[in-house]
């Protein structure tokens, strides 16, 4: 069955009903590797302080970066600030 986009859910569900993000994995995926020393991925999807964690640690020496960024684009689980799926 599948749940209709409303005003809780602009983007649509995922298919365990779970409402979409209006963030890209793809794009936090990308700017967490390519800027994650700084963070960058992490605000984007608005996880403020971890963003800064990373920012303070240069990505974990560029390490927890680049792994985080890998996760963004091979997780279907990865959220947004609001708890929604990020869309990929």
């Amino acid at each position: 069955m599948t749940v209709p986009a409303g005003p809780q859910a602009p983007y649509g569900h995922d298919p365990q009903g779970r409402p979409y993000s209006d963030k890209s994995k793809i794009v936090a995926g990308i700017l967490q590797i390519f800027l994650g020393t700084l963070g960058i991925g992490r605000f984007y999807v608005g996880s403020v302080g971890i963003g800064i964690a990373q920012l303070l640690t240069c990505g974990g020496l560029g390490f927890w970066a680049l792994i985080d960024g890998v996760l963004f684009l091979v997780s279907n689980d990865r959220t947004d600030k609001q708890g929604r799926v990020l869309r990929g």
